[in-house]
């Protein structure tokens, strides 16, 4: 149905090397990353965690939006954060753990329903599929009353 393309180039040894990132869109665009970004705290570039963690919560909000529409409810705002955790797992590194937030602001839901297509969204949005392998993606999901201003 679809096919997106991102790539890297990458210059120089491991540590000391860095690398660029660019998507077809142009979101990312020669965007830097590297040992300092991805294992110490440089926040001049990024690391393929966090743009994993972003695209899962993407993936996720507009399947949970999606699943809103289909269940009749009007999804008026969704805020979605993704912390990807990674570990040193048998002299190598692993992604163990992916944890996302969610608060939503969908009149007349309740909160059955709305947890009930939360973790459905988690379960079915296509990331969530395609990253399987990882031991545990855990969801926290609120619901934002409507007399809520945030």
């Amino acid at each position: 149905m679809t096919k997106k393309t991102a790539s890297v180039r990458w210059t120089g040894r491991g540590k000391t090397g860095h690398g660029l990132i660019s998507t077809e869109t142009r979101a990312l665009n020669d965007y830097p990353y590297g040992f300092g970004s991805r294992f110490e705290d440089d926040r001049r570039g990024t690391n393929p965690e966090e743009i994993l963690g972003a695209a899962l919560a993407a993936c996720f909000t507009m399947a949970f939006s999606f699943a809103c529409d289909k269940a009749g409810m009007e999804t008026v705002r969704i805020d979605t954060t993704a912390s990807v955790r990674l570990i040193m797992h048998d002299e190598d590194f692993a992604i163990d753990h992916i944890a996302l937030t969610m608060e939503a602001l969908v009149p007349g839901m309740d909160q059955a329903v709305f947890q009930e297509l939360a973790e459905m969204a988690k379960r079915n949005c296509p990331l969530s599929k395609a990253l399987a392998s990882i031991p545990e993606i855990s969801l926290q999901a609120t619901l934002i009353p409507e007399a809520d201003p945030r």
